[in-house]
């Protein structure tokens, strides 16, 4: 929704009626959660999925494709993890944007003991033994860019595919920037994405990393919040060594960690045993990076090692 908020400071406000975005329907259906995870666990009924429905529901602890359009109860996440069941009936949609504007998002069910508690919670509210919402839903559409995100944003009738061949998107500004699937024939203006950091797969010092990205972008990346940590995770997957540097410095005069950019650690997001203010200052500086896989913590590193390293565009 970040996203879709920035692109609207974009678009809304001109005269133009569509705007093209990067989602085209490519191939076979593929079942997504809502909150973007893989979908690893499954839990059909007997004969279930039966047809060309597009969204979930679950009944008596079982797994239903259904209409998108149907109007049942459903069940969100909260930032808590505990499980909030609505007393309301909507259309699968309009439902995921109740969740995601009151609570986290439509819950996920990804094993056995999460699907009991929501069975649970299905039983305890609604006995009537009817369908309740949950946040799967399937789609062949993907982003242009190869990135996973299962994130829609769909006008309310939508997608129609009327007459069939409606196989691309655009956003219509004075909806809202709400999505329309539409011929991918058809010639509207674009928005062009580039993302905010790049991954280099050279293998260079510390230093090395810093002179490359001020010499060719901005600057080695500041990570100074957790949005910026979020942005990291989503491109240090394309690197190739298992830590990549950041613009994170050591001070042994001061015995503090900085950021190149300027600014101060405030948001942290180091890995156990790491970040202390009194490193090692005899034998080398330190400097910092981030593991490339697991939780992608920071860590400390000599500045002599080489590394892959990210680089700020803006």
């Amino acid at each position: 929704m970040n996203d879709m908020n920035e692109l609207k400071k974009s678009v809304i406000g001109g005269s133009v009626q569509f705007v093209w975005i990067g989602l085209q329907k490519m191939g076979r259906d593929e079942w997504h959660w809502s909150s973007g995870e893989p979908v690893l666990y499954l839990n059909w009924s007997t004969g279930q999925p039966d047809g060309i429905e597009e969204c979930a529901g679950m009944r008596n602890g079982q797994w239903h494709d259904l209409g998108c359009s149907k109007m049942w109860q459903f069940i969100c996440n909260n930032t808590n993890t505990e499980l909030i069941f609505i007393n309301q009936t909507m259309i699968w949609r309009d439902a995921q944007s109740y969740c995601r504007q009151n609570h986290t998002d439509l819950v996920r069910v990804r094993n056995q003991d999460e699907n009991e508690k929501v069975k649970k919670m299905i039983s305890d509210n609604h006995p009537s033994g009817s369908y309740v919402w949950f946040g799967l839903f399937r789609d062949s559409r993907q982003w242009s860019d190869q990135s996973n995100s299962s994130f829609r944003y769909w006008k309310s009738d939508q997608p129609g595919n009327y007459g069939g061949g409606e196989d691309c998107t655009v956003i219509e500004p004075i909806s809202q920037g709400r999505w329309i699937d539409v011929s991918c024939s058809k010639h509207y203006p674009f928005v062009c994405h580039e993302d905010k950091l790049i991954v280099i797969r050279e293998n260079l010092t510390w230093s090395g990393a810093l002179r490359y990205c001020r010499q060719n972008h901005v600057d080695l990346v500041s990570v100074h919040s957790e949005e910026i940590q979020r942005e990291v995770m989503n491109v240090i997957k394309l690197a190739s060594t298992a830590a990549v540097w950041l613009g994170l410095r050591h001070s042994c005069t001061v015995g503090i960690w900085f950021w190149v950019s300027g600014e101060m650690v405030c948001y942290q997001n180091w890995a156990p045993g790491n970040g202390a203010s009194e490193e090692d200052c005899e034998h080398t500086v330190r400097s910092g990076a981030v593991q490339s896989g697991g939780d992608q913590r920071w860590i400390s590193r000599p500045e002599t090692d080489k590394l892959n390293f990210i680089c700020s565009r803006y």
